[in-house]
């Protein structure tokens, strides 16, 4: 990447992390992984197939929603390669993908949620001390 010319010099070195930015396209496909899991249900598939291998009827049942809308949510999950499906007759069952993305995406949703939503202990400590 060329080196960029700023109108301004504020005495940072920032032409190193200017050569090895990636490219604008590359900023647009990781948006598009994070628009793919701003919906919470999407999120507890995604995070149900990273510990199991499930059917439609299955997951429908566990997320308590409708098989249409998981499997809507599945189409989607499917088509970004973060899960992969196998056919076993009429059923067909859908997993986490075996890939560096969905691996890296399946620990960074277990770490937020322990970061962010405190244990039931934690929260019955926070209104005591409210």
């Amino acid at each position: 990447m060329p080196q960029a010319h700023l109108p301004h010099n504020h005495g940072q070195a920032l032409e190193r992390a200017f050569d090895h930015m990636p490219r604008a396209d590359d900023f647009q496909t990781v948006a598009d992984v994070f628009k793919l899991l701003s919906d919470g249900n999407r999120i507890r598939i995604f995070w149900l197939l990273c510990h199991c291998e499930e059917c439609v009827i299955n997951l429908s049942a566990m997320v308590q929603m409708s098989s249409p809308a998981v499997s809507h949510h599945l189409k989607q999950l499917k088509a970004s390669g973060l899960i992969v499906s196998r056919r076993e007759g009429k059923e067909v069952y859908y997993k986490a993908a075996d890939t560096e993305p969905a691996q890296l995406l399946h620990h960074t949703i277990e770490k937020l949620v322990k970061i962010i939503c405190p244990t039931e202990g934690s929260r019955e400590e926070v209104l005591h001390e409210a």
